[in-house]
């Protein structure tokens, strides 16, 4: 009798635990939380974790808890695929995600198929929103700039600022990369500069020794390189071995201390775009705080993720309901308050945001170049 009871105690639990689970809204955060970009998987993790954790704080969305599912994509496309699957077939509604434009292209179609709200912190291609506004998709948006105002900035700084030096562009041939380059190349031929050398490697590549002779036979004074933040760092570092003092520009995939940790001092000078500083915005000054007490630094997309996960809330508290029509209509239609100030999307569900400017690699930090 006590062994009946017992496991009818035991079933009962189990009911009210599904039914409780059943109440909860499952969001999920998809990046490369293993591979060659895992120090920006950890930054979108726990941006999101945070951001789930402060919202579950105050009370949770539609009064129902978010739990949060983490997918790890290792920016690879099939793998980003497989990802966005699982989360569909598992309720999630919205995903934050992902980081290579490779990743996040790929996985839109399934979450436009499947009715989930994509938000992504850091995926600049500007295929990622033109074609789904082509499509008439309403489900995708993007927190951080493109890479046609990303090259504008670039092409135009080496113009103005490093126009005496030869330059060599070179990308990695990823969707990111090379579109990055062709970006920051058209730029820079409209400023009327041509490149002397215009060159690709491969992703995961780690003897730069060839290309690196090939730049100092052209002399060349600058290098602009569309890829990511390993590849980016070797790159410096064997160039300063080889006796080479060019100066590296780089896009918004080296704005993490991963990329000084493969330079090392060689990295002082280097310089990469990416948006104002988010750590600096005032309306991040709490959770930065919170993040450093934990021994945390927010730094690159940390805050990005924290503020798709709060606009989604933002958007689905306004609309009072998680259907996706109704939280697409309210993301462009308004402004919402987050960690990076008021948020906003146009048409296509690009932010209404500030742009980007130039930063400069010094001691193990990156700070903003003041015009």
């Amino acid at each position: 009798m006590t062994l009946k009871l017992s496991l009818v105690a035991a079933a009962l639990l189990t009911l009210i635990a599904g039914a409780a689970r059943a109440e909860d809204i499952q969001i999920a955060v998809a990046g490369p939380i293993t591979g060659s970009d895992a120090a920006v998987g950890e930054q979108m993790r726990r941006g999101a974790e945070m951001a789930v954790a402060d919202i579950n704080a105050r009370g949770g969305l539609l009064g129902k808890k978010l739990v949060l599912q983490v997918g790890d994509d290792a920016c690879d496309p099939k793998q980003a695929v497989a990802v966005a699957n699982k989360f569909a077939v598992s309720g999630v509604v919205f995903v934050a995600g992902h980081y290579c434009s490779s990743t996040s292209i790929p996985a839109s179609a399934v979450y436009a198929d499947a009715g989930i709200i994509e938000i992504t912190p850091a995926s600049t291609n500007p295929a990622y929103t033109d074609g789904p506004a082509q499509k008439g998709w309403i489900n995708v948006f993007r927190i951080c700039g493109r890479d046609d105002v990303q090259g504008k900035v670039a092409g135009s700084y080496i113009a103005q600022q490093l126009k005496d030096k030869p330059v060599a562009i070179i990308d990695d041939k990823t969707t990111y990369g090379k579109g990055l380059a062709d970006e920051t190349r058209k730029a820079l031929n409209a400023a009327g500069v041509k490149e002397a050398i215009n060159e690709s490697i491969n992703q995961g590549d780690k003897d730069f020794s060839a290309l690196v002779s090939k730049m100092k036979q052209a002399k060349v004074g600058v290098i602009y390189f569309g890829g990511y933040y390993t590849e980016a760092g070797l790159i410096v570092r064997q160039a300063k071995e080889q006796g080479m003092n060019a100066v590296l520009l780089g896009g918004d995939a080296l704005v993490t201390s991963e990329f000084w940790k493969i330079t090392g001092a060689s990295g002082a000078g280097t310089l990469m775009t990416f948006s104002p500083d988010p750590r600096n915005v005032p309306e991040a000054a709490p959770v930065v705080a919170e993040f450093t007490k934990q021994g945390y630094d927010p730094e690159g997309y940390t805050l990005y993720t924290y503020a798709a996960v709060q606009s989604y809330v933002a958007a689905a508290t306004q609309a009072k309901t998680l259907n996706i029509d109704a939280v697409s209509k309210a993301l462009h239609a308004d402004k919402f308050s987050t960690v990076l100030g008021q948020i906003g999307f146009d048409a296509k569900g690009d932010v209404i945001g500030p742009g980007y400017v130039l930063f400069v690699w010094k001691d193990g930090k990156y700070a903003e170049i003041k015009s």
